[in-house]
């Protein structure tokens, strides 16, 4: 898995559901590259897998991503009603 080209598929991605970098102390492409490279090494360690298992371990990374996005947006929900 090229990281280069999950960048661009990141890309068109973020085009109808941009992630918001504001206020970060970070270079927005630094951390989508980052995320690219940690996605592709992951994928890569999986090639002698079965098919059965590599599709076990994205959908729980991706369960884990979508459940940590979903607490971070909570926390941020109830930081914004303390305001």
């Amino acid at each position: 898995m090229n990281p280069k080209v999950l960048f661009e598929l990141l890309a068109d991605v973020e085009k109808e559901d941009p992630i918001d970098f504001s206020e970060l102390p970070f270079a927005a492409d630094d951390l989508r590259q980052l995320a690219c490279l940690d996605v592709s090494e992951l994928v890569s360690n999986l090639a002698d897998e079965s098919d059965e298992q590599r599709e076990i371990v994205l959908a729980t990374a991706m369960v884990r991503l979508l459940l940590e996005n979903l607490v971070l947006n909570a926390r941020i929900s109830l930081l914004n009603r303390q305001d």
